[in-house]
């Protein structure tokens, strides 16, 4: 028998993005959520704005840059024309698009929740003969450590988690370790399964 829980992370804001302000020497910028399009010839560049936290001076974080308007898919190009926030999320979280602007985004900065059902360590361990499963399911990469959702959600110490762990009380079928720093992949599920004795 199998019995499954769903722990989905949810972000409240985007992480802000290291740079050096020109007008006020500030370190931070914050995503407006805004894309600034501009037409040269027969070629598009497209940025996502950021604003300084201090002064709220502008700096352009390239999304697309000299490309033929008939390479961007109609409904791409609709999302920049209107500011569609759920897009400019996605290239806020973009590692990718920081490693082409060579700027850094501090993910640390990042607030998140965790939904997921009131159920206590005691109540897995006392399952016997069955597999209780928790996908972990988050949209964005942004550095969140494994350990940590699970000490939040079963709200057990990081010395109970480790000793679990190293007798193999959880485990992950694709061979995931538990006690890695690793970043969530993007829409990426994680399962953590616990067998009954």
């Amino acid at each position: 028998m199998r019995t499954e829980y769903i722990w989905e992370v949810k972000v409240k804001n985007t992480p802000v993005l290291k740079r050096k302000c020109n007008r006020c020497n500030c370190n931070w910028f914050y995503c407006s959520n805004k894309f600034r399009m501009n037409a040269q010839k027969k070629n598009i560049d497209v940025w996502l704005i950021y604003r300084c936290v201090e002064c709220d001076n502008t700096y352009n974080l390239t999304i697309l840059s000299r490309t033929k308007p008939e390479l961007i898919k109609k409904d791409l190009f609709l999302k920049f024309s209107e500011n569609d926030e759920d897009l400019s999320w996605e290239y806020a979280f973009s590692s990718e698009i920081g490693q082409k602007n060579s700027v850094e985004f501090d993910y640390s900065s990042v607030e998140y929740e965790i939904l997921h059902d009131d159920i206590s360590i005691n109540d897995i361990l006392n399952v016997e003969n069955e597999i209780v499963a928790f996908k972990i399911q988050t949209r964005f990469e942004f550095g969140l450590k494994l350990p940590a959702v699970i000490r939040n959600c079963l709200g057990v110490s990081a010395t109970l988690l480790n000793h679990m762990i190293e007798t193999e009380a959880f485990f992950t079928p694709e061979g995931y370790p538990l006690n890695a720093k690793h970043i969530y992949q993007s829409n990426d599920t994680i399962n953590l399964c616990r067998v009954g004795n």
